[in-house]
């Protein structure tokens, strides 16, 4: 599961959360079952990938094979789904699922186990099938995980953020629960998180009694963990979540300036290769890696009427997958429940200054202004030696000139590029070349 940092983690005393027992041992699947983790997204598939990997040689031991040559085998899972991937990444290919294919075949008699979040892409039931065909139908046991909406939402809206989305939170919570179909700017988000259909969709084709839904209760942490184990039949322990900074959710101020930068992104036409290279895989994932973010930064807050929304569609869910008849684990009631740590209605936010051009002079100065409508961060100028200020993010993750020759084709064409790439490498001494480069969110 994703260290999540957008939402404020209430304490022990908050909650008044016993401390779980340990519970029963689940009757493991039977031998040789290839075991098929299909998520959806921010159900703690992050956590359970980078334990199976690291403990592959471990789980060998015991005849549990993990075939994948990576972590995630998201390629193979967005070649079969037919999916594009991630904006600016290069299109996976058929070749990546027949990789995977020949690593799961490889495995023989032996159990195997194969997760991706991806695999809840499938669109249709003929994908579905294909998938299943492929791995061995005979041998196939579908696992899918399940958290409240409420603690999906923050956390999805940002990683959709991460992906180029330049919406507000409370105007996507708008869009996504009010406004009919429901289906924008991101439609893969109720094809992922409306879970009954999910389920229902996957026992179309698999079977009920080849499906396990597994409610994850967060209080416990190690309870995912633990439930892999017994249906693998792996010893107690042997799954240990791996530490990783680099999966680590965004804070309210750092979507912030991405949503921000995101705009400029579409504003001055920049390729979408730029974006996967520059920000995503640089800027971004040079900022999880060296920024820690303090208790009293400002986290994703969650509206008590979307909560509301959520709940609701929660208890809708959780009853129609109790009537399809297959195996659930955990308490299906936490599925609807109004979180008290997000139900506080978010603090007006302001911003103190912004950085303006002066007329006469073309430089910049700040100056105070009030926006039409509230902004959801508050900023003010970056402090000295702030290593975390996004212009010096952008900075140190681009090359000097490498964009530049990689994607300009000389010209005028290459000049204009040039003043592009102006926006994103600026001089942290000169910012007014990219709006909000010296702004920093606390």
């Amino acid at each position: 599961m994703e260290t999540d940092c957008s939402i404020r983690h209430t304490t022990a005393a908050e909650t008044a959360a016993p401390v779980l027992p340990a519970g029963p041992r689940l009757r493991s699947l039977p031998a040789g079952t290839r075991l098929l983790h299909i998520g959806p997204y921010k159900t703690g598939t992050t956590s359970i990938q980078g334990a199976l990997f690291a403990a592959k040689d471990a789980m060998a031991e015991h005849g549990v094979a993990f075939p994948a040559h990576s972590r995630h085998p998201m390629e193979a899972a967005l070649a079969v789904c037919a999916r594009p991937g991630m904006m600016g990444d290069t299109r996976p290919t058929e070749g990546h699922w027949q990789r995977l294919l020949d690593a799961v075949r490889a495995t023989r008699k032996h159990t195997s186990v194969i997760s991706s979040e991806f695999f809840a892409d499938a669109p249709d039931d003929e994908t579905i099938a294909r998938i299943v065909d492929d791995l061995g139908r005979d041998r196939v046991h579908v696992l899918v995980t399940l958290r409240p909406l409420a603690k999906i939402m923050p956390s999805q809206w940002q990683q959709y953020v991460q992906n180029g989305l330049r919406m507000g939170y409370e105007d996507w919570l708008d869009h996504m629960l009010r406004k009919a179909p429901y289906e924008k700017p991101n439609p893969s988000f109720w094809r992922r998180h409306r879970h009954d259909r999910l389920v229902e969709r996957w026992t179309r084709v698999v079977g009920a009694e080849n499906i396990t839904v597994v409610v994850v209760d967060d209080r416990d942490r190690g309870g995912l963990m633990r439930t892999f184990e017994s249906l693998l039949g792996l010893p107690d322990g042997l799954l240990v979540e791996v530490p990783d900074t680099a999966n680590r959710s965004l804070t309210l101020a750092e979507t912030e300036m991405l949503r921000k930068l995101n705009m400029e992104f579409r504003g001055n036409g920049l390729p979408d290769e730029l974006y996967s290279k520059l920000v995503r895989n640089g800027a971004v994932m040079h900022m999880k890696n060296t920024c820690r973010p303090a208790s009293d930064d400002a986290r994703i807050t969650t509206p008590m009427w979307a909560l509301e929304e959520a709940a609701g569609i929660g208890a809708e869910m959780a009853e129609r997958i109790g009537t399809m008849g297959v195996r659930i684990l955990g308490d299906p009631a936490l599925l609807s429940a109004v979180l008290p740590s997000a139900s506080a209605e978010p603090e007006p936010a302001r911003i103190v200054r912004r950085w303006l051009p002066t007329r006469s002079t073309g430089r910049s100065s700040w100056r105070p202004r009030s926006p039409r409508t509230p902004p959801p961060a508050r900023f003010t100028r970056r402090r000295p030696g702030n290593s975390c200020g996004f212009s010096a993010i952008v900075c140190s993750s681009a090359s000097s000139g490498a964009e530049e020759s990689t994607y300009a084709s000389g010209g005028a064409e290459e000049n204009t590029y040039k003043k592009r790439v102006q926006l994103l490498t600026a001089n942290p001494d000169n910012p007014v070349r990219f709006p909000g480069s010296r702004l920093h969110a606390r």
